[in-house]
């Protein structure tokens, strides 16, 4: 790991760290599954937000964003995919959740694992 990339999962860290709970013990749970998904992932700061990119010139395929609710979005620069079935041709972008559970760890890593492939 470079020390920019060093630099910036401290500044992530940093970030998750001065929030309030129960946020801060999410963020920090999505931040382990995110980078258990995908060791490959820098993170990085992104307009405030966590995010975590492929490379440090790339723009972020993924961003945490902590407001009333858990946001996990997934940039336009991902590889989308129709998602089919009743929701047809749309392309689903972003996630909203209030609670971590072994169900919503394993969605978010598939989530993650999905916009790489």
């Amino acid at each position: 790991m470079s020390s920019k990339d060093e630099k910036n999962l401290a500044m992530v860290m940093d970030k998750i760290a001065g929030m309030d709970e129960p946020q801060r013990g999410m963020m920090q749970r999505v931040h382990g599954v995110i980078m258990d998904a995908a060791p490959d992932l820098k993170p990085r700061i992104w307009y405030g937000m966590p995010a975590y990119v492929m490379s440090a010139g790339s723009p972020a395929l993924i961003t945490l964003r902590n407001d009333e609710r858990l946001n996990l979005a997934v940039s336009e620069k991902a590889k989308f995919r129709p998602a089919g079935g009743p929701d047809g041709t749309l392309m689903p972008a972003a996630w909203y959740f209030e609670t971590m559970d072994a169900e919503t760890e394993k969605r978010i890593a598939e989530i993650v694992r999905s916009v790489l492939d």
